[in-house]
């Protein structure tokens, strides 16, 4: 995935001074850096509007009888957003809109509190959020797409309180699966220690998941400056259905709202789940350092 148009003047400059592919680097870290920086402006300006809980308006109308033709032959399953730490569903609202304009009537947002202190109780609070979506939309089970911390509660949902059983697919984006040690001052909040390498939370995960039915979708970015190390956005655990999905060139912040992701998202959420016995689960798990490019992104 290639950013563009950003400091292009100085190019030159920096390939005078820099070895060519020092220079390469330099500059697209400056690019995902300055993208970084505008989407925070942008997301600053958006986020009182994402403060409340999202209203739950009626479901749009089926087609009438006369159009059953036109009716898919299977339904798609509702689609919640999990932001991140210390953030609010404002920052799904182009990826929102891209799932809406490809044909996904059912996508809600759901926030969690700014207090939030625990990841399990967060993960308990998503499960009953999840009953009550299966509930009042008639669905057996939902798709998650879950930001930096928001991939995390929904793993510990799916791998340690049965929640596979409700979620089909789970698409996570900059998230720490294996714990992340970027900022040790921010310490002092029991909710980042969590997210440390050797945290209760994280040794968790790494506990046998015999028999997990959600098939995981981990997009990790090689300039994700939140990730210490970068592979720490990559699943890899031995009973889990999983595939990680590298992007280039753009920071942690662009993950929800690049349109390139956008579509690798569309892409995890509409492809069939292969029929994947326990037997085979190993050889179904991926690593993002082998793979082909397709589309910008770097699919292992």
């Amino acid at each position: 995935m290639k950013v563009t148009g950003v400091a292009a003047p100085f190019l030159p400059l920096c390939q005078r001074l820099l070895p060519s592919r020092l220079a390469g680097l330099s500059m697209t870290l400056l690019k995902a850096t300055a993208l970084e920086i505008v989407i925070l402006a942008g997301h600053l300006l958006l986020y009182p509007s994402g403060m409340a809980q999202e209203r739950r308006g009626p479901l749009p109308e089926l087609p009438s009888p006369q159009d059953a033709t036109q009716l898919p032959t299977e339904a798609k399953p509702p689609v919640v957003l999990l932001h991140g730490f210390i953030d609010n569903r404002s920052v799904f609202v182009l990826l929102r809109r891209s799932l809406a304009q490809h044909g996904r009537r059912q996508v809600e947002s759901l926030n969690y509190s700014p207090l939030t202190c625990d990841i399990r109780t967060a993960a308990e609070l998503l499960g009953r959020h999840i009953e009550e979506i299966c509930e009042r939309t008639g669905s057996r089970e939902v798709d998650i797409v879950g930001h930096s911390l928001g991939g995390l509660i929904a793993r510990y949902y799916v791998q340690r309180l049965g929640g596979d059983l409700r979620v089909r697919t789970l698409v996570t984006l900059g998230t720490p699966h294996s714990g992340t040690a970027v900022a040790p001052l921010a310490n002092a909040h029991p909710i980042v220690r969590q997210m440390r390498p050797d945290s209760a939370v994280i040794e968790e995960l790494t506990r046998p998941a015999p028999g997990c039915r959600t098939h995981f979708v981990s997009f990790w970015s090689d300039l994700d400056h939140l990730m210490e190390p970068l592979e720490t956005a990559c699943i890899d655990h031995p009973d889990l259905i999983a595939q990680n999905v590298q992007v280039s060139g753009i920071g942690h912040l662009a993950l929800p709202v690049h349109p390139a992701v956008a579509t690798g998202i569309r892409q995890a959420l509409d492809t069939p789940l292969p029929e994947t016995s326990a037997a085979n689960r190993t050889t179904a798990r991926t690593t993002a350092h082998t793979g082909t490019h397709a589309g910008g992104l770097t699919v292992a």
